[in-house]
């Protein structure tokens, strides 16, 4: 059984930064993405970033390229998401996600496997 449990959400300031982290469990995930979604209230889920297993791909949606950096460690079975300069528009649940993609590595409909979501709010 695949489980995904994120952590490092929580209150910041417009213009900090937070790291959020995903913990994975379960069979091997040879050959998964990994990624990041998120979803504020009365809005659809929004991707944010992707990773290759090999860690050699990175993905970003545009909304926050060139603020946050997704990063892995394989040997922890771990994805992390560095958020700088963060903004009130930021504020949503934060949602860990795997799966071997065969499509659009920015559908959520491509991932098999998610974490519970971790609330990540922004202050102006």
């Amino acid at each position: 059984q695949v489980q995904l449990v994120e952590s490092g959400g929580g209150l910041v300031q417009a213009g900090g930064s937070l790291r959020l982290s995903c913990a994975a469990t379960g069979p091997t995930f040879s050959n998964f993405y990994m990624g990041w979604f998120r979803q504020a209230p009365g809005k659809e889920r929004e991707f944010v970033s992707a990773i290759s297993w090999s860690g050699s791909t990175e993905y970003y949606g545009s909304s926050v390229k060139g603020r946050f950096t997704i990063s892995k460690d394989n040997a922890k079975d771990a994805v992390y998401l560095q958020m700088n300069s963060l903004k009130p528009e930021d504020t949503a649940v934060y949602y860990c996600a795997a799966g071997r993609i065969i499509g659009i590595v920015t559908n959520g409909n491509q991932y098999r496997y998610w974490g519970q979501g971790t609330q990540v709010t922004v202050s102006s």
